[in-house]
């Protein structure tokens, strides 16, 4: 309970003291939108450090090695908001999310998602899910990471949830690379627990090795996409929590 009460603090005066410089931001980026990326994302970042530390929460990271010094697109299993907050501390670039087109109905969140560059998708409309491609494409060309659960919601169960791959297109058109990576125990952390209490929790995130799927022929490029969910099952199936 008492971690669950500080970490709202911590969210809730983190983001209200902060809006003066979200407007900073925000005028920022209509002249240099890369340069206010890393200026937010550097101020997230250190936001969602404090949060991990109120949480308690100790992460394993397997092939840190693997985590590319250029803009790359991350793809994983979805399991809990955490999944975020801890991908975004470990990015070596700024980085942001493909996010569903529902958060835009949040309270104060969408600024701040759109301070570090993110993109909404409407999964139900096809000319705006292209639309949203494209503009993430060309964030990616100018230096931003971007995050991408294809399961499209956060998945507590054992069972990996059909992957939607169409965003995987943006890591070959902006010829950067695609990271797979995999999430284990994390829901464990917020959303699994009884009354929502944040608990103290062991969990791993592991990155395979960047792949490049510009350099690919069309068909190598398909066997690959369709192979990411067995993939990350793969690295599950190796991950035992304490």
């Amino acid at each position: 309970m008492l971690r669950l009460i500080l970490s709202f603090l911590w969210a809730f005066f983190s983001m209200i003291f902060s809006l003066p410089v979200h407007f900073h931001w925000k005028h920022m980026a209509k002249k240099d939108p890369v340069k206010a990326w890393n200026k937010a994302w550097k101020y997230v970042r250190g936001f969602f450090r404090g949060l991990i530390f109120l949480a308690g929460t100790k992460i394993e990271v397997r092939g840190a090695e693997n985590i590319p010094d250029q803009p790359a697109l991350f793809v994983g299993n979805h399991r809990s908001y955490f999944d975020i907050i801890i991908l975004q501390t470990l990015s070596k670039t700024p980085m942001a999310f493909v996010a569903k087109k529902e958060f835009r109905s949040y309270p104060l969140l969408p600024a701040y998602m759109d301070d570090i560059g993110c993109v909404f998708l409407d999964r139900e409309n096809i000319r705006q899910s292209l639309k949203t491609i494209s503009e993430g494409t060309e964030r990616m060309k100018k230096g931003l990471s971007l995050g991408l659960f294809p399961e499209g919601t956060r998945n507590h169960t054992d069972t990996l949830l059909p992957f939607r791959a169409g965003g995987y297109r943006m890591a070959d058109k902006a010829e950067c690379p695609l990271v797979v990576m995999a999430l284990t125990n994390f829901g464990r952390i917020f959303e699994e627990n009884k009354f929502h209490f944040i608990r103290r929790r062991h969990v791993i995130i592991e990155f395979d090795k960047p792949v490049y799927p510009h350099q690919m022929e069309k068909q190598d490029q398909r066997d690959f996409y369709e192979n990411i969910p067995a993939r990350i099952q793969e690295m599950l199936d190796t991950h035992k929590v304490k």
